[in-house]
């Protein structure tokens, strides 16, 4: 069983930071880890041809043991825009031919399909939010022979509506459609099994629930899709790169695997030390511990929040980490969410809800404050 964390964060024990859904704190293990690799930079003569290719290579494997994946279909990329652009210039789409996306999705998951859409002939078609917030059920109840791409989230960032993506890839995998996962919201938090939900593309950035650093993340590529196009033409993406002396033995051949798709300059030597650390510390937990332990807290927050008139996602088709709360008929969500900053009680506001999103750092006590401002603001509304 996960104990609480906090000791390996900066966080002050007078603040409630319920707010990883918006940018996860870095423990101080991956602070040390970025400082000391922004000193590698300043020695330049000590910087070994090996340092461009094996912590690249090792924080790839990291994140595949970490989703269920191959480490041969992890492809290093900057954010979760470029992983789709890489997933929307390789999926084919015939006229006609649907691409479902969920209401409010988050737009670096929903503009790549827009154009594309555009672009090949295609119809967007967003998938309703239903009254019981089953957005599993939603999407099922739209996949039909229509369908041809299928780009959905593992929990909404929003109201932290969580799918059943082991049931959904099934049903495309049936029809013939693709199946592309935006993780980022999940991976690391939650457990994700890539060889039961067989995506065709599944990219997460770190900086959030893997508590790594900014402009770093990962995107799975399906064996069926590793011979595709990179959006690049890097160096360090060909075959024999690795021997620098004969890079201008130009060569058409790609390297092995998913690094095709990897990013130019990828073995940033400031952030990839960083995002070794975050993702051996995630290694170590797991994410079976930490959906176990955050399901603890967030569990005690729906059943003292219903109690002040707040709803939430039924148990089942919410997210154990990621709550979206619905306020009370009539109370303005904004000025609640500035009277809890101001009790520094942080976390965001998504549309009309309170995102609640508790991590390994959060505690009861937490909770305690959470549930202790929230009773005063309402009782006042």
């Amino acid at each position: 069983m996960l104990t609480c964390q906090r000791d390996l964060f900066d966080l002050p024990r007078d603040m409630a930071y319920l707010n990883a859904a918006f940018m996860g704190p870095l423990p101080a293990s991956v602070v040390a880890a970025g400082h000391a690799g922004v000193a590698v930079k300043a020695r330049p003569w000590e910087v070994s041809v090996d340092a461009f290719f094996d912590p690249v290579e090792k924080a790839r494997s990291l994140y595949a043991g970490l989703t269920g994946a191959d480490a041969e279909g992890i492809s290093v990329v900057p954010a979760v825009s470029y992983g789709m652009a890489v997933a929307a210039a390789n999926l084919p789409l015939e006229r006609g031919q649907r691409i479902l996306v969920l209401a409010e999705q988050f737009p670096s998951n929903l503009y790549p399909w827009r154009k594309k859409a555009a672009r090949d002939g295609g119809d967007l078609f967003t998938v309703a939010r239903r009254a019981d917030g089953d957005w599993t059920k939603a999407v099922l109840e739209q996949l039909d022979d229509r369908v041809g791409i299928v780009a959905l989230p593992q929990a909404h960032w929003s109201d932290g509506g969580l799918l059943d993506l082991e049931r959904i890839g099934a049903v495309c995998r049936s029809m013939g459609a693709a199946l592309v996962i935006d993780g980022t919201q999940s991976f690391g938090a939650l457990p994700f099994d890539t060889a039961k939900v067989d995506p065709d593309f599944a990219v997460a950035a770190t900086y959030k629930w893997m508590l790594g650093p900014y402009s770093m993340g990962f995107l799975y590529v399906a064996p069926r899709h590793r011979k595709g196009q990179p959006l690049e033409d890097g160096w360090i993406c060909r075959e024999g790169s690795r021997d620098m002396s004969r890079l201008v033995d130009y060569t058409d051949a790609m390297d092995a695997g998913a690094r095709r798709f990897d990013v130019g300059e990828r073995s940033n030597f400031a952030l990839m030390p960083m995002v070794i650390s975050a993702m051996e510390q995630m290694s170590a937990w797991t994410p079976m511990a930490i959906s176990d332990y955050v399901e603890k807290l967030t569990d005690r927050i729906v059943a003292e929040t219903s109690v002040l008139g707040c709803m939430a996602p039924g148990k089942g088709i919410r997210s154990p980490h990621l709550l979206g709360l619905s306020l009370p008929e009539g109370v303005a969500v904004g000025p609640l969410a500035a009277r809890l900053a101001e009790a520094r009680v942080v976390l965001s506001v998504r549309g009309s809800r309170l995102r609640v999103s508790p991590h390994v750092y959060n505690d009861d006590q937490d909770v305690d404050r959470l549930i202790e401002v929230l009773s005063d603001a309402l009782k006042g509304c």
